[in-house]
This record gives C-alpha cells, structure tokens and sequence, in this order.
C-alpha cells in the first residue's frame, strides 16, 4: 500500500492506499492518529488522506483565537495544493463541522461528506456548558476536562476492558498546548453558530451518524441535520458514545464504506 507523510506550510498530512480521494477531519484535542481505526479498512478502497488541524499534533499552532473560516482555508489549501480534486470529507466531532462550513464554501470539491458524532444547533444552556468547560482549560490547561471526557466518549464495559485505548486518547487531549488549547476548545463551542440553517443547502450525498448515548452530540441533533440536509442518511449507533468509532470500528467502518461506495458510484454517474 502506498504510504505517504508530507508537510504543507503549516500543515502535516499522511496519505495511504489508492483510489478516490477520501479527507478525515479529526476532532478538538486529538490528531489524524485518531483514526487508526478507520484507516486500514478504508485504504483498501481509498487514497486516505489525515491531517493534524490548526493547533493540532505536528501542524502550526497560532496563537489564536481560532475561526471555522481558518479551518476551512486550511482544508482548502490541502486539497488544491496536493491536487486531489473532488473529494469525500469524513468528519469528526469538530471535524464534522468542519466538513459541513467547507461543503458549503466550496461545493465543487465535495462528491460526499460524512458527519460522524457532530453538534447541531445547541441551546444557549449547552453552550454555557462547553464555555464553562474552555474556562477550566483556561486555569488549568487541557487536563483539566479529561477524564470527564473520556467518561462521555467511551461506555463504562468499554472503559473497563480497554484502559490502553483510554490512556491513548487521554495523552493525546493532554499533550495539547496549553495556551491554545483553550482557544481551540472556543472554537468547538461556536462552531455550529451559522450552519444551522445553512445545511439545507448541502447537496452532495451525505451520511449523519451518532451514538445512542453521545449526549453532547445527540440523536436529536443528528434527526434534525438529516432532516435539513436533502440527500442524507442517518445512522443511530445504539448503546454507543462519543468515540463508537473506537469502540465499535467494525460497525462504524461497514456504515463508511457502504456510503461511501454508494455516494462515489453517484458521482461518477
């Protein structure tokens, strides 16, 4: 298989398999090693393409504070700079709404977009919550709201039987800057403000999926984006949290491809 690492001004990326061109977006605190779970079954079919985002793992750290538009330049500036063309965007958490505002900015480079475990439309209570929690990063850096996290990201049979998995994911969230963390985290609490509407807008196939009991990122949420969005697919992960595609990859992986095979068939047509 074909395995590529590549630094792009501000932005380390890696690249594996061949075929159509599929992007995963990472979520806040993590990094493109995030989707181990997903990168051996989806570079069997696909170019795979992971980068770190702004203020992520190997990639430029500004200062902040931190934009969706920045986010989207980002994204933007990989894909016309490696030359990939149209391309599928797998999203994730923040990711996932990052894929959604660069649909909208630039629909001629989306064949199809997957928003796994994504918000939508929060209340200005939910909102509180997540500022709350940027203000604990704030004073005492990205520890601080750890182990919380992992509580809402993984089931509690999960977390027993898989303490490496854990300690892997808490490493990475602590490994973060300090001082950018929190403007990061700010970002996430925002970052839906402008698409709630919007989506309708969407036109490429797309694939909405959260889990059961991914309360901050809610079946509610997803009900309505797959209810905006006119050429979606909505898939309930029962039982599952915040991280089902670490917990549940094979699952989370079948659903991927089976969309992905469909969508990009369409594309061709």
């Amino acid at each position: 298989m074909k395995n590529d690492i590549g630094m792009m001004a501000d932005t380390v990326f890696s690249e594996d398999g061949e075929g159509p061109t599929v992007i995963l977006v990472h979520g806040l605190g993590l990094n493109q090693d995030m989707w181990q779970w997903q990168l051996d079954a989806l570079q069997k079919h696909y170019r795979v393409v992971r980068y770190d985002l702004l203020g992520h793992g190997g990639s430029e750290k500004p200062s902040g504070p931190y934009s969706m538009e920045q986010m989207v330049d980002q994204l933007y500036r990989l894909i016309t700079t490696q030359g990939y063309g149209q391309c599928a965007l797998v999203g994730f958490s923040l990711g996932g709404l990052i894929v959604q505002a660069f649909a909208l900015a630039h629909p001629d480079l989306v064949s199809a977009l997957a928003i796994l475990n994504a918000a939508h439309a929060r209340t200005d209570e939910q909102r509180a919550g997540i500022m709350k929690r940027v203000e604990q990063c704030r004073e005492s850096g990205p520890g601080a709201t750890v182990t919380d996290a992992l509580t809402r990201w993984f089931t509690e049979d999960y977390a027993d039987k898989n303490p490496e998995v854990l300690a892997q994911v808490r490493q990475w969230v602590i490994a973060n800057n300090p001082k950018v963390y929190p403007e990061l985290y700010r970002l996430l609490a925002m970052a839906d403000i402008g698409l709630e509407d919007n989506i309708a807008n969407i036109q490429c196939p797309v694939l909405i999926l959260t889990g059961e009991e991914d309360f901050g990122n809610s079946v509610e949420m997803a009900q309505c984006m797959a209810s905006l969005i006119p050429s979606s697919q909505l898939e309930i992960l029962k039982g599952l949290r915040h991280m089902a595609l670490a917990e549940s990859p094979v699952q989370v992986n079948k659903l991927l491809i089976n969309f992905l095979e469909d969508a990009l068939s369409l594309a061709e047509k």
